[in-house]
Protein backbone atom coordinates (compact mmCIF):
# COMPACT_ATOMS: atom_id res chain seq x y z
CA UNK A 1 0.00 0.00 0.00
CA UNK A 2 1.18 3.38 -0.83
CA UNK A 3 0.56 6.48 1.47
CA UNK A 4 1.71 9.72 1.21
CA UNK A 5 1.44 12.05 4.46
CA UNK A 6 -1.21 9.82 6.06
CA UNK A 7 -3.11 9.60 2.91
CA UNK A 8 -3.30 6.09 1.00
CA UNK A 9 -3.11 6.84 -2.75
CA UNK A 10 -5.20 4.65 -4.66
CA UNK A 11 -5.45 6.50 -7.98
CA UNK A 12 -2.44 7.86 -10.72
CA UNK A 13 -2.60 10.69 -12.87
CA UNK A 14 -0.48 10.96 -15.74
CA UNK A 15 -0.49 13.85 -18.74
CA UNK A 16 1.93 14.43 -21.14
CA UNK A 17 3.07 18.36 -21.46
CA UNK A 18 5.38 20.65 -23.67
CA UNK A 19 6.54 19.92 -26.65
CA UNK A 20 5.61 16.20 -27.87
CA UNK A 21 8.16 13.24 -28.48
CA UNK A 22 8.82 9.73 -29.82
CA UNK A 23 8.02 7.46 -26.88
CA UNK A 24 5.81 9.04 -25.04
CA UNK A 25 3.16 6.85 -25.58
CA UNK A 26 4.93 3.84 -24.80
CA UNK A 27 5.58 5.78 -21.01
CA UNK A 28 2.15 6.01 -20.70
CA UNK A 29 1.39 2.38 -21.47
CA UNK A 30 4.16 1.35 -18.90
CA UNK A 31 2.48 4.18 -16.29
CA UNK A 32 -1.14 2.27 -17.12
CA UNK A 33 -0.45 -0.90 -17.24
CA UNK A 34 1.85 -1.04 -14.45
CA UNK A 35 -0.22 0.68 -12.26
CA UNK A 36 -3.19 -1.38 -13.07
CA UNK A 37 -1.13 -4.60 -11.82
CA UNK A 38 -0.27 -3.06 -8.43
CA UNK A 39 -4.26 -2.26 -7.82
CA UNK A 40 -3.86 1.60 -8.77
CA UNK A 41 -6.64 3.21 -10.63
CA UNK A 42 -5.66 5.77 -13.61
CA UNK A 43 -6.95 9.13 -15.10
CA UNK A 44 -5.65 10.43 -18.17
CA UNK A 45 -5.38 13.89 -18.35
CA UNK A 46 -5.85 15.34 -22.23
CA UNK A 47 -3.61 18.35 -23.34
CA UNK A 48 -1.63 18.69 -20.53
CA UNK A 49 -1.70 21.32 -17.66
CA UNK A 50 -4.26 23.62 -20.09
CA UNK A 51 -6.25 20.23 -20.01
CA UNK A 52 -6.10 19.72 -16.49
CA UNK A 53 -7.23 23.39 -15.82
CA UNK A 54 -10.30 22.08 -17.93
CA UNK A 55 -11.25 18.47 -16.40
CA UNK A 56 -10.29 16.80 -19.53
CA UNK A 57 -10.19 13.68 -17.56
CA UNK A 58 -10.64 10.32 -18.73
CA UNK A 59 -10.50 7.03 -17.56
CA UNK A 60 -7.79 4.63 -18.82
CA UNK A 61 -7.59 1.24 -18.80
CA UNK A 62 -5.70 -1.98 -20.40
CA UNK A 63 -7.18 -1.17 -23.80
CA UNK A 64 -6.61 2.35 -23.79
CA UNK A 65 -3.40 1.88 -23.86
CA UNK A 66 -3.29 -1.58 -26.72
CA UNK A 67 -1.17 -0.59 -29.83
CA UNK A 68 0.18 2.56 -29.27
CA UNK A 69 3.89 1.10 -28.06
CA UNK A 70 4.86 2.18 -31.35
CA UNK A 71 3.51 5.19 -32.23
CA UNK A 72 4.68 8.60 -32.72
CA UNK A 73 3.35 11.63 -30.64
CA UNK A 74 1.03 11.28 -27.65
CA UNK A 75 -2.37 9.79 -27.35
CA UNK A 76 -3.36 12.23 -24.45
CA UNK A 77 -1.93 15.06 -26.61
CA UNK A 78 -0.32 17.63 -25.35
CA UNK A 79 -0.68 21.69 -25.15
CA UNK A 80 1.28 24.80 -23.06
CA UNK A 81 -0.69 27.10 -20.97
CA UNK A 82 -0.02 30.32 -19.27
CA UNK A 83 -3.30 29.77 -16.90
CA UNK A 84 -1.28 27.10 -15.77
CA UNK A 85 2.01 29.48 -15.00
CA UNK A 86 0.35 31.65 -13.04
CA UNK A 87 0.09 30.55 -8.42
CA UNK A 88 -3.81 30.82 -9.21
CA UNK A 89 -3.94 28.43 -11.73
CA UNK A 90 -1.66 25.96 -10.05
CA UNK A 91 -4.05 26.27 -7.01
CA UNK A 92 -6.99 25.57 -9.10
CA UNK A 93 -5.10 22.43 -10.60
CA UNK A 94 -4.92 20.88 -7.44
CA UNK A 95 -8.14 21.83 -6.37
CA UNK A 96 -9.55 19.84 -9.64
CA UNK A 97 -7.03 16.94 -9.05
CA UNK A 98 -8.61 16.03 -5.61
CA UNK A 99 -12.07 17.09 -7.14
CA UNK A 100 -11.38 13.98 -9.54
CA UNK A 101 -9.90 12.08 -6.28
CA UNK A 102 -6.46 11.88 -8.08
CA UNK A 103 -4.03 11.32 -5.43
CA UNK A 104 -0.76 11.88 -7.64
CA UNK A 105 0.57 13.27 -10.70
CA UNK A 106 3.07 11.80 -13.29
CA UNK A 107 3.95 14.26 -15.67
CA UNK A 108 6.09 13.59 -19.20
CA UNK A 109 7.70 16.45 -20.43
CA UNK A 110 10.60 18.64 -20.04
CA UNK A 111 11.99 21.20 -18.48
CA UNK A 112 8.84 23.58 -18.42
CA UNK A 113 6.74 21.05 -17.43
CA UNK A 114 9.26 19.85 -14.75
CA UNK A 115 9.19 22.87 -13.10
CA UNK A 116 5.21 23.22 -13.17
CA UNK A 117 5.31 19.43 -11.40
CA UNK A 118 8.02 20.71 -9.01
CA UNK A 119 5.86 23.70 -8.09
CA UNK A 120 3.01 21.47 -7.25
CA UNK A 121 4.84 19.08 -4.86
CA UNK A 122 7.23 22.19 -3.32
CA UNK A 123 4.30 24.86 -2.42
CA UNK A 124 1.05 23.10 -3.15
CA UNK A 125 2.11 19.69 -1.45
CA UNK A 126 0.63 17.75 -4.20
CA UNK A 127 2.81 14.80 -4.95
CA UNK A 128 4.23 14.38 -8.20
CA UNK A 129 6.56 12.74 -10.61
CA UNK A 130 8.19 13.45 -13.74
CA UNK A 131 9.43 11.29 -16.53
CA UNK A 132 12.03 12.87 -19.27
CA UNK A 133 9.53 13.58 -22.23
CA UNK A 134 12.02 16.20 -24.65
CA UNK A 135 13.99 15.25 -28.01
CA UNK A 136 16.23 17.99 -26.39
CA UNK A 137 17.48 15.86 -24.27
CA UNK A 138 18.16 18.67 -21.60
CA UNK A 139 17.13 17.30 -17.94
CA UNK A 140 19.88 16.66 -15.59
CA UNK A 141 19.92 12.77 -13.86
CA UNK A 142 19.36 11.08 -17.10
CA UNK A 143 22.15 10.07 -20.15
CA UNK A 144 19.32 10.02 -22.46
CA UNK A 145 15.51 11.16 -22.44
CA UNK A 146 12.33 10.25 -24.28
CA UNK A 147 12.18 11.13 -27.55
CA UNK A 148 15.62 12.68 -28.29
CA UNK A 149 16.93 9.23 -29.86
CA UNK A 150 14.26 9.13 -32.32
CA UNK A 151 15.10 12.80 -33.28
CA UNK A 152 18.26 12.48 -33.98
CA UNK A 153 17.65 9.82 -36.26
CA UNK A 154 14.94 11.72 -38.14
CA UNK A 155 17.02 14.44 -38.60
CA UNK A 156 20.26 12.15 -39.85
CA UNK A 157 17.90 10.18 -42.40
CA UNK A 158 16.75 14.00 -43.79
CA UNK A 159 20.49 15.23 -43.86
CA UNK A 160 21.64 12.48 -45.85
CA UNK A 161 19.52 12.72 -48.28
CA UNK A 162 20.37 16.86 -48.41
CA UNK A 163 24.09 15.62 -48.93
CA UNK A 164 23.18 14.07 -52.35
CA UNK A 165 22.13 17.21 -53.55
CA UNK A 166 24.41 19.68 -51.80
CA UNK A 167 27.19 17.23 -53.58
CA UNK A 168 25.53 17.22 -57.16
CA UNK A 169 24.98 20.52 -57.45
CA UNK A 170 28.11 22.18 -55.50
CA UNK A 171 26.35 24.45 -53.03
CA UNK A 172 26.68 25.52 -49.42
CA UNK A 173 23.79 24.19 -47.22
CA UNK A 174 22.50 25.35 -44.00
CA UNK A 175 20.62 22.78 -41.93
CA UNK A 176 18.44 23.99 -38.99
CA UNK A 177 17.76 21.67 -36.75
CA UNK A 178 15.28 22.05 -33.27
CA UNK A 179 17.21 23.25 -30.10
CA UNK A 180 16.33 26.27 -28.80
CA UNK A 181 18.59 26.26 -25.85
CA UNK A 182 20.29 22.91 -25.96
CA UNK A 183 22.59 22.40 -28.64
CA UNK A 184 22.27 18.40 -28.26
CA UNK A 185 20.33 17.83 -31.54
CA UNK A 186 22.84 19.82 -33.26
CA UNK A 187 26.02 18.13 -32.47
CA UNK A 188 25.00 14.91 -32.22
CA UNK A 189 23.49 14.98 -35.73
CA UNK A 190 26.76 17.15 -37.00
CA UNK A 191 28.95 14.66 -35.66
CA UNK A 192 26.68 11.38 -37.48
CA UNK A 193 26.10 13.43 -40.60
CA UNK A 194 29.77 13.87 -41.27
CA UNK A 195 28.53 18.05 -41.27
CA UNK A 196 31.32 20.63 -41.71
CA UNK A 197 30.35 23.15 -39.11
CA UNK A 198 28.10 23.02 -36.03
CA UNK A 199 26.58 26.19 -34.51
CA UNK A 200 25.09 25.48 -30.94
CA UNK A 201 23.37 28.18 -28.49
CA UNK A 202 25.58 27.48 -25.66
CA UNK A 203 28.87 28.46 -27.16
CA UNK A 204 29.39 31.59 -29.71
CA UNK A 205 30.27 31.03 -32.86
CA UNK A 206 32.85 32.96 -35.03
CA UNK A 207 30.94 33.25 -38.31
CA UNK A 208 33.57 34.82 -40.07
CA UNK A 209 36.12 32.43 -39.55
CA UNK A 210 33.33 29.80 -40.75
CA UNK A 211 33.47 31.59 -44.34
CA UNK A 212 37.09 32.13 -44.54
CA UNK A 213 37.52 28.12 -43.75
CA UNK A 214 34.44 27.01 -46.43
CA UNK A 215 36.30 29.95 -49.06
CA UNK A 216 39.45 28.26 -48.40
CA UNK A 217 38.11 24.84 -48.94
CA UNK A 218 36.44 25.65 -52.08
CA UNK A 219 40.02 27.42 -53.53
CA UNK A 220 41.40 23.98 -53.32
CA UNK A 221 38.60 22.46 -54.77
CA UNK A 222 35.97 21.66 -52.03
CA UNK A 223 32.61 21.56 -53.89
CA UNK A 224 30.14 21.31 -51.09
CA UNK A 225 29.47 22.33 -47.73
CA UNK A 226 27.33 21.60 -44.55
CA UNK A 227 26.53 23.69 -41.51
CA UNK A 228 24.38 22.56 -39.06
CA UNK A 229 22.70 25.32 -36.59
CA UNK A 230 20.47 24.54 -33.81
CA UNK A 231 17.47 27.25 -34.01
CA UNK A 232 18.34 29.17 -30.72
CA UNK A 233 21.84 29.64 -32.14
CA UNK A 234 20.66 31.56 -35.30
CA UNK A 235 18.10 31.10 -38.39
CA UNK A 236 19.36 29.03 -41.42
CA UNK A 237 18.17 31.72 -43.47
CA UNK A 238 19.87 34.75 -42.21
CA UNK A 239 23.23 32.18 -41.86
CA UNK A 240 22.88 31.29 -45.44
CA UNK A 241 22.60 35.42 -46.33
CA UNK A 242 25.59 35.63 -44.80
CA UNK A 243 27.62 32.76 -46.18
CA UNK A 244 26.46 34.09 -49.96
CA UNK A 245 27.53 37.81 -48.66
CA UNK A 246 31.11 37.02 -47.59
CA UNK A 247 32.08 33.95 -49.42
CA UNK A 248 30.36 34.53 -53.03
CA UNK A 249 29.39 30.71 -53.03
CA UNK A 250 25.42 30.03 -53.56
CA UNK A 251 24.27 28.27 -50.59
CA UNK A 252 20.70 27.47 -49.65
CA UNK A 253 19.41 26.45 -46.38
CA UNK A 254 16.73 23.88 -45.30
CA UNK A 255 14.66 24.18 -41.80
CA UNK A 256 14.12 20.12 -40.54
CA UNK A 257 11.29 21.56 -38.54
CA UNK A 258 8.55 19.59 -36.87
CA UNK A 259 9.59 16.11 -38.83
CA UNK A 260 12.04 16.09 -35.75
CA UNK A 261 9.18 15.59 -33.25
CA UNK A 262 7.21 13.11 -35.33
CA UNK A 263 7.41 9.15 -36.53
CA UNK A 264 7.44 5.80 -35.08
CA UNK A 265 9.65 5.95 -32.12
CA UNK A 266 12.92 3.95 -32.42
CA UNK A 267 13.52 0.18 -30.34
CA UNK A 268 15.89 2.54 -27.69
CA UNK A 269 13.46 5.07 -27.09
CA UNK A 270 10.35 2.44 -26.62
CA UNK A 271 12.48 0.70 -23.95
CA UNK A 272 13.87 3.50 -22.41
CA UNK A 273 10.59 5.02 -21.84
CA UNK A 274 8.62 1.38 -20.54
CA UNK A 275 11.29 1.25 -17.87
CA UNK A 276 11.12 4.70 -17.05
CA UNK A 277 7.46 4.36 -17.08
CA UNK A 278 7.59 1.44 -14.65
CA UNK A 279 10.11 3.26 -12.48
CA UNK A 280 7.83 5.94 -11.97
CA UNK A 281 5.23 3.22 -10.39
CA UNK A 282 7.14 1.98 -8.20
CA UNK A 283 8.38 5.65 -6.59
CA UNK A 284 4.19 5.27 -5.89
CA UNK A 285 4.29 2.27 -4.52
CA UNK A 286 6.77 3.26 -2.04
CA UNK A 287 5.30 7.15 -1.43
CA UNK A 288 8.28 8.51 -2.52
CA UNK A 289 6.86 11.64 -4.73
CA UNK A 290 9.00 15.63 -5.65
CA UNK A 291 11.00 13.33 -7.94
CA UNK A 292 12.57 12.73 -11.47
CA UNK A 293 13.32 9.25 -13.10
CA UNK A 294 16.08 8.55 -15.44
CA UNK A 295 18.98 6.85 -16.66
CA UNK A 296 22.50 6.93 -15.75
CA UNK A 297 24.86 4.05 -17.30
CA UNK A 298 22.05 1.83 -18.21
CA UNK A 299 20.59 1.89 -14.25
CA UNK A 300 17.56 3.58 -12.96
CA UNK A 301 18.67 6.69 -11.33
CA UNK A 302 16.38 9.00 -8.87
CA UNK A 303 16.59 12.65 -8.26
CA UNK A 304 14.63 15.19 -6.97
CA UNK A 305 12.29 17.18 -9.29
CA UNK A 306 13.61 20.66 -8.12
CA UNK A 307 17.12 19.42 -9.50
CA UNK A 308 16.61 18.22 -12.65
CA UNK A 309 16.11 21.35 -14.94
CA UNK A 310 19.20 22.44 -16.07
CA UNK A 311 21.57 20.21 -17.83
CA UNK A 312 24.53 20.75 -19.92
CA UNK A 313 25.26 18.59 -22.73
CA UNK A 314 29.16 17.29 -21.28
CA UNK A 315 30.21 16.05 -24.51
CA UNK A 316 29.42 19.40 -26.51
CA UNK A 317 32.89 20.69 -26.98
CA UNK A 318 34.16 17.09 -27.75
CA UNK A 319 31.71 16.42 -30.95
CA UNK A 320 32.02 19.92 -31.95
CA UNK A 321 36.31 19.61 -31.96
CA UNK A 322 35.60 16.11 -34.10
CA UNK A 323 33.34 17.66 -36.13
CA UNK A 324 36.19 19.70 -37.20
CA UNK A 325 38.62 17.57 -36.81
CA UNK A 326 37.42 15.23 -39.11
CA UNK A 327 36.46 17.39 -42.19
Amino acid sequence: MSVFNDKKIEKIGILTSGGDGPGMNAAVRAVVRCSLNQGLAVDGIMRGYAGLLKEEIIPLGHRSVSNIINRGGTILKTARSKEFGTPEGKKKAVQILKQHKIDCLIVIGGDGSYRGATELFEVHGFPTIGLPGTIDNDLYGTDQTIGCHTAVNTALEAIDKIRDTAHSMERVFIIEVMGNKSGYIAAEVALGAGAEEVIVPERKFDFEAMCRHIRKGNDRGKISWMVVVAEGAGKAHEIASTVTTMTGLETRFVVLGHVQRGGVPSGRDRILATRLGAAAVNLVIRGEFGKAVGILQDEINIIDLKNATHKEFKHLDEFRNLVKILT
